[in-house]
């Protein structure tokens, strides 16, 4: 059994933790019920030991608690869990919702099991629910439904949830708040969401648990282990990927005790018009700080004395423009370019950004912020990105990108999965779980990162840290799920040392180091 935190950490890369989809969960259970092999009630009874061992935990038995469970399965966990609690000599109270007398097998097997108990107050409610009133010092299990869920709640089961949510007892759901569905929530309707303190999920967490806006909707998030088939889940291929602290350490390269500024790459930087010149300073610093032997930036000319005082050991090559980039950088010299903080989005400066990223055919390139901005005003121009190009939007910016604004964060997934197999690149989607799309349509999933660093200039360091692990010869898909959990890291410490209100950009590159030396 193990404890997810949400803006630390999960599990991993290259020899991964596979988020499963719900078909995927599913296939597993029939996988590990065949082959262990287990009945199904039996393993419906190891999950509902280790929710109840959860639940007891953190609520003593003069709680008064109220489950009300559903005619499926989560219904059948909801109705174990009540008898292991009663067995425990909790004051517990039951509502079974069977509108179509049309109960799960293992919840009916259920059924039977709570009537055999005289200690616990049970009703099954098949035409008329008269609903116990809920108050605070309350804890009410929420079994109502869960992943298999397809569409919104509607009619009784929409009041339920807002009864439920109206109240100040506390919440603990079973899998998922019922309501929300695992994945696609595009057209859910939020009102009939149950809003749960603590969500008691098994064996992994959900896709949908790692967007914004269902947040509020799961609580904290504790990930139970019920011991589902291993070789099943080796052998399967994910779609979704989650990041590891574990997996990120065997990523990092070694240092050779004879290298020199020569063999650890040289990056280019391409950011900066005047009065921008901080996104220029930003990017930069994050590239020296990550561990590449030699930077140039290329920026406005009014940039220079900002630059050569807050980057000393950067290479500063001026535009011949006094306000913008207007003219592109031979890239003979350079084994990897980022481009596009604070570089404006002009049309000399729209042109140069392209012809730019044309120059970069034969070594990697970052695209970020203005260049993908231009990008999105000259989408023809999407077709000369060279092969596995690295994008990193945020949300706003890859809507645009899209041309299709995207009404929440799976459908925004979703077109940035598809132009990322089209367009055969990485795009790196920024957020509280920023996430990596690739051109063989896997998405690995960061787990580092706090809400401090919703903050400007945050993307800038991103951007130099990415350029510069490609400097040093990472590839692509290394470079960004690395440089993407590295960033989250680096802004973990310095929230821990300035606290989530107070962290700025600069934090984040001075934790850098830190980040670095916690991987080794």
């Amino acid at each position: 059994m193990w404890k997810l935190r949400f803006h630390n950490q999960i599990f991993c890369i290259f020899a991964p933790m596979k988020l499963l989809t719900n078909t995927e969960i599913r296939e597993l259970d029939s996988y590990t019920i065949g082959h262990e092999p287990i009945r199904s009630v039996d393993l419906m009874e190891r999950a509902a030991k280790v929710m109840t061992q959860s639940i007891v935990e953190r609520w003593s038995n003069i709680v008064p608690i109220v489950v009300f469970a559903g005619p499926r399965n989560n219904g059948g966990d909801a109705l174990a869990i009540a008898r292991m609690l009663a067995e425990k000599r909790y004051n517990v109270s039951v509502y079974l919702f069977n509108t179509k007398k049309a109960l799960s097998e293992d919840c009916a097997l259920n059924r039977e099991r709570i009537r055999e108990m005289k200690t616990i107050r049970f009703e099954e409610v098949i035409n008329e629910f008269n609903p116990p009133v809920l108050k605070k010092g309350m804890l009410v299990v929420d079994g109502l439904f869960g992943t298999g869920l397809t569409r919104p709640l509607g009619g009784g089961f929409a009041a339920l949830v807002k009864l439920i949510n109206q109240s100040e007892a506390d919440v603990v759901s079973i899998d998922i708040p019922s309501g929300l569905m695992s994945e696609d929530n595009t057209n859910n309707i939020r009102a009939n969401i149950v809003c749960a303190n603590l969500t008691l999920t098994l064996h992994q967490p959900k896709l949908a648990f790692f967007f914004p806006e269902y947040q509020k909707y799961i609580g904290e998030v504790k990930v139970l282990d019920i011991q589902l088939n291993a070789e099943w889940q080796r052998n399967h291929k994910a779609t979704f990927i989650t990041l590891e602290e574990y997996d990120m350490r065997k990523l990092m390269k070694d240092r050779s005790p004879y290298s020199h500024k020569g063999s650890m790459g040289y990056s280019l930087i391409a950011a900066g018009s005047y009065g921008m010149g901080g996104a220029a300073v930003l990017a930069t610093k994050a590239c020296l700080r990550s561990g590449t032997g030699k930077v140039a930036v290329r920026s406005a000319r009014k940039n220079n004395d900002i630059l050569q005082i807050s980057v000393p050991e950067a290479v500063v090559l001026l535009d011949s423009s006094e306000y913008h980039f207007t003219e592109p950088v031979d890239v003979a010299d350079y084994d990897a370019v980022g481009i596009g903080p604070g570089l404006g989005t002009k049309e000399p400066t729209a042109i140069a950004i392209i012809s730019q990223i044309r120059r970069a055919q034969n070594i990697p390139c970052v695209v970020d912020a203005d260049a993908i901005n231009v990008l999105s005003t000259h989408r023809a121009w999407l077709q000369q990105l060279p092969n596995g190009t690295i994008l990193t939007p945020h949300p706003k910016e890859f809507d645009r990108l899209y041309e299709t604004p995207a009404k929440e964060s799976y459908e925004r997934l979703s077109h940035a999965m598809e132009m990322a197999q089209r367009l055969n690149v990485y795009i790196l989607l920024k957020g509280h779980h920023s996430m990596v799309c690739t051109p063989t349509g896997e998405v690995f999933i960061n787990t580092t990162g706090n809400a401090g660093m919703a903050t400007g200039g945050s993307g800038d360091v991103l951007t130099g840290i990415i350029t510069a692990l490609l400097a040093r010869g990472y590839e692509q898909l290394e470079a960004a799920c690395l440089g993407m959990y590295l960033h989250g890291l680096a802004g973990d410490i310095a929230a821990e040392e300035k606290g989530v209100e107070s962290l700025i950009a600069s934090d984040i590159v001075d934790c850098l180091p830190k980040a670095f030396q916690a991987l080794k």
